[in-house]
């Protein structure tokens, strides 16, 4: 098997450049020394990983995935992605300090790093790349081929692709600009939320603090409430945030929102491996009256029941592909693009939420992969600004939490994960702190 995968060399490479989606095309802009758009996927296995054979399955997998074996170039207008036939990306040692940032010119132009610590694989990515759904594509098939390596069979279904086959057409599209077809450009409603005081860590640090529960207890919790386990777990991160406001000094209150990134392929049909996701805004104003948790949880019940539908979510998307088709801006040189787009995330859109939230929910393997894993877990990554962001998944019964800052303080972590357990949730919590 292995020499057979190994025959497929650069046949896999499409010698086409690839244009970045709708969503790609921000993250490159808001670069920095000490920040880049990425997020980590990891598998733990029940088995020590074998670092040799996790290299070579690596190199198999990696050519199905002609949008993720790619380097970032600048054109005069706009970036474009490129195939990149250099060597790697390259199996490390996981280090401490996770999704640190991505440069364009190193890792061989690489834009995904591959980790492995004792019976754990980690994959990280630049969102530019694609999204959470892309990337456990690249992640679970990885793991099928490792598995397959070391003489176990894996049922191509789910989020592993077979290597052998050419990737079909709808995997390499910019899905949003199939769906952009909305008869109304709605407007966008920006206002300052409230904003978590903190103490910067130094450059390179990441805080994790992650949480494991059982799923069926959440959902056991979230049906008591009346409300989905992402409506639950958005009122809970709410709910901190409105405690930890009220205790700090403050000269007015401000609304409290999180950023949600929903994926559209639940409502709009895709089999797209890149970015095809938009973000929804569920938050509380505590300037119109003390909340109690329970009215946390309706608000934000209605919120979701109200905006994340079809009609609300095509025209989100033709809002935001306007940019993109607008002839003024097509010709607007790629400096001058990315000065306005830096400027107005930073001034405008990055303070327009508390915090991140994200739930790629119940995860679903092939059932010969199932007796090998332990469980997954997934980290937004490095926040853009001083804030946390939470991630979560679940495989099997298994619920992972994990929240991701670059701020000493950790209290609405705190708040946050002792309204789980006031709830009757069994929590075990661990972190990358000393």
């Amino acid at each position: 098997m292995p020499a057979k995968y190994l025959q497929q060399t650069e046949k896999r490479i499409k010698k086409d450049w690839y244009k970045l989606d709708l969503s790609a095309i921000v993250y490159p802009t808001l670069q920095r020394r000490d920040f880049s758009a990425v997020y980590r996927l990891s598998v733990t296995l029940k088995y020590k990983i074998d670092p040799d054979i996790l290299q070579r399955a690596v190199d198999i997998a990696m050519k199905r995935f002609p949008t993720y074996k790619v380097a970032i170039r600048k054109g005069l207008f706009w970036r474009y992605f490129e195939p990149n036939r250099r060597p790697g990306p390259y199996v490390m040692p996981d280090i401490q300090n996770p999704c640190m940032p991505m440069g364009f010119q190193t890792n061989n132009r690489y834009l995904v790093r591959f980790y492995y610590y004792e019976n754990r694989i980690s994959m990280e990515a630049h969102h530019c790349l694609g999204d959470g759904t892309g990337g456990m594509c690249v992640l679970q098939t990885v793991t099928a081929v490792y598995l397959e390596l070391l003489g176990f069979f894996v049922t191509k279904k789910y989020f592993v692709m077979d290597v052998d086959a050419e990737p079909a057409a709808g995997e390499l599209e910019d899905a949003y600009m199939r769906y952009a077809n909305a008869k109304v450009h709605p407007p966008r409603q920006h206002e300052k939320a409230y904003r978590v005081r903190g103490t910067k860590e130094p450059f390179y640090t990441l805080n994790i603090i992650g949480g494991t529960l059982s799923a069926s207890e959440a959902k056991k919790v979230a049906k008591k409430y009346g409300v989905t386990v992402t409506e639950y777990f958005n009122a809970v991160l709410l709910y901190a945030l409105l405690q930890k406001q009220e205790k700090e000094w403050h000269l007015r209150l401000r609304p409290v929102k999180i950023a949600m990134p929903v994926n559209l392929r639940r409502f709009f049909p895709s089999d797209t491996l890149r970015n095809f996701i938009t973000m929804v805004y569920p938050g509380i104003d505590p300037r119109l009256g003390t909340y109690t948790f329970e009215e946390v949880v309706t608000q934000t019940h209605n919120f979701m029941r109200y905006y994340i539908n079809e009609k609300f979510l095509r025209g989100d998307i033709t809002t935001n592909a306007a940019t993109q088709t607008n002839p003024f801006i097509r010709i607007v040189p790629l400096f001058l693009k990315d000065f306005i787009v830096s400027r107005f995330y930073a001034s405008v859109q990055d303070k327009n939420s508390s915090a991140g939230l994200t739930n790629m929910g119940l995860l679903a393997v092939p059932e010969d992969m199932k007796p090998h894993i332990e469980r997954f877990d997934i980290y937004m990554g490095q926040p853009f600004s001083r804030r946390t962001n939470c991630a979560i998944i679940t495989y099997e019964d298994i619920l992972t939490i994990n929240f991701a800052s670059s701020i000493v303080e950790a209290d609405v972590e705190r708040l946050f994960f002792r309204k789980l357990v006031k709830d009757g949730i069994h929590v075990k919590i661990a972190s990358n702190r000393n």
